[in-house]
């Protein structure tokens, strides 16, 4: 078993490696490398937020990273938990901007993140089907009906991808966090 999993990994490495590296004609996509950042960025910026403070042990929030712009968003039970988590973010290394979206509330219910998950999976998959997005240059959180939309685009490429959310029923409200190319 373990001599069958390594050529599977090497070859989902090299699959990886096709896809995600950026050509000539792109300059929206992402290496492997920014994207192994980013998602160690997430993970280590999610356990320090919940060492930081007894308060942040229980609370519910998520950190998004997209090409170094980090996005925060959940509940906290205070404005000092809020606090910490930027101060903390923005101390990490290759770190360019923090958006801290974290309200004073208790934890959404169960149901608010399924309807979250499907708004987001519904959303991906209509800019997967429109020749107007590139869904995969674009990272969609939606928290409590709120969709943030991150990515690295053109301003054009933004406007479209608002304006395909924006027909998704169920969406509150959009928040952009995109980085503009132009």
């Amino acid at each position: 078993m373990k001599h069958f999993l390594i050529p599977c990994f090497a070859l989902l490495i090299l699959q990886s490696c096709s896809l995600i590296g950026p050509r000539s004609d792109d300059a929206g996509k992402r290496t492997l490398g920014t994207r192994l950042d980013d998602s160690r960025t997430e993970s280590l910026a999610k356990r320090n937020i919940r060492a930081a403070h007894p308060e942040l042990q229980d609370a519910h929030f998520d950190v998004t990273s997209f090409n170094g712009i980090v996005l925060i968003t959940g509940q906290v039970p205070s404005q000092e938990a809020i606090d910490i988590a930027s101060k903390l973010v923005a101390d990490m290394r290759n770190i360019q901007q923090v958006h801290n979206e974290l309200e004073i509330a208790g934890p959404t219910s169960m149901l608010a993140r399924t309807n979250d998950s499907w708004l987001t999976t519904k959303i991906k998959t209509t800019m997967a089907g429109s020749s107007s997005t590139d869904a995969i240059r674009i990272k969609v959180v939606t928290e409590n009906g709120v969709v943030y939309l991150m990515g690295l685009l053109t301003r054009e490429e933004a406007q479209a991808a608002v304006e395909l959310t924006r027909k998704i029923y169920g969406v509150q409200k959009i928040v952009k966090v995109f980085e503009y190319l132009n």
